[in-house]
């Protein structure tokens, strides 16, 4: 049994960088954050943020030119970094599923949804094929897909987005992992099927007592999903905290900036806030804070360190770290917001 005291999943240092004929990606640069048994982790931030290179990299999915090259991806205290594949294909599936963002294009066109649940079965357990194939109904059912006799029979272009959706969780939980990634699992599909998406995850959580680590760029999923949620920008985690604080107390100022830019229902007069500027290059780098040149804050403050140095993923209060010059002291710098 899983010890509530040690993470499911500790991620310490994580480099994930891709080698492209322009120079060096540096796609997830350093990455600390971890998972605790049955949790729901948001992992938040624009597209491009190394949000899902993150996923990929604990799943040991990440393909040329991309390469992690430091860290340690510690599941239940074994570094996943450190298997060779036949261990990793194990744990992959078995203990740990992702879903992915597009299912329409993960799913085999050429086979059946049925027949692509029981293949998952079948690298991983011993079971015959009328047993599998019963799990595999049973599954369609678990996730809401309606007459899953019938539609164990179709093929992924028979069904809607949503229900390809649907069809990818099944596959991902056919194993009852102990770990779920979901990488933006309700980006494409609409409102409605989103929340029946979200729904689900949750239903699932508990019924499967699963972690789930929720990649998506959506605060409002996050208000309604996460237990903890950690703040990507530019390949760095910039602040992570539980839920509640992160939206009550928001310390960095790219998270103030994500707040301010969430629409508000009945509020209509007021124009939404947005974020200067772009994230950053990631071949080039700048000296200093990752967010400095769109920050609000350092201009007000009047901060000169921001472009010198770049600060550390400091606790500024139990269970809160952020990573920003307001709430750090630094060499000839004393911080204006020290907590």
């Amino acid at each position: 049994m899983h010890n509530d005291l040690n993470p499911l999943l500790e991620v310490q240092g994580l480099k994930t960088y891709f080698y492209t004929d322009d120079g060096v990606v540096k796609a997830v640069d350093g990455v600390d954050f971890h998972v605790n048994a049955r949790e729901v982790l948001g992992l938040v931030g624009e597209s491009g943020c190394g949000k899902s290179v993150t996923a990929l990299s604990i799943m040991r999915l990440v393909d040329s030119p991309g390469k992690t090259v430091a860290g340690k991806i510690l599941y239940e205290g074994r570094d996943l970094l450190s298997l060779d594949k036949s261990e990793m294909i194990t744990i992959r599936g078995n203990r740990i599923s992702m879903i992915f963002q597009q299912p329409q294009t993960s799913l085999n066109p050429v086979f059946t949804v049925g027949d692509q649940i029981v293949e998952v079965f079948q690298i991983h357990s011993q079971l015959s094929k009328k047993e599998t194939w019963e799990k595999a109904v049973d599954l369609l059912q678990l996730v809401g897909i309606p007459d899953p006799e019938r539609k164990a029979h179709a093929y992924p272009h028979e069904m809607s987005g949503g229900q390809a959706q649907r069809v990818m969780i099944a596959m991902a939980l056919a194993l009852k992992p102990q770990l779920l990634i979901a990488d933006e699992p309700t980006t494409a599909l609409d409102v409605t099927i989103q929340a029946q998406i979200l729904n689900l995850l949750r239903d699932l959580r508990n019924h499967i007592e699963s972690s789930i680590i929720l990649i998506t760029h959506d605060l409002g999923v996050i208000a309604e999903m996460a237990d903890r949620v950690a703040i990507m920008y530019a390949g760095r985690i910039v602040e992570q905290t539980d839920v509640r604080t992160l939206f009550a107390q928001p310390l960095h100022p790219y998270t103030l900036g994500l707040i301010a830019s969430v629409p508000v229902l009945g509020n209509v007069k007021e124009e939404l806030a947005t974020i200067p500027g772009n994230v950053p290059n990631l071949i080039d780098l700048p000296p200093g804070c990752r967010f400095a040149s769109r920050c609000k804050a350092r201009e007000k403050y009047g901060l000169s360190i921001c472009t010198a140095c770049e600060p550390d993923l400091l606790s500024v209060a139990e269970g809160h770290t952020v990573r920003c010059w307001l709430y750090q002291d630094g060499e000839g710098h004393k911080a204006p917001l020290s907590k």
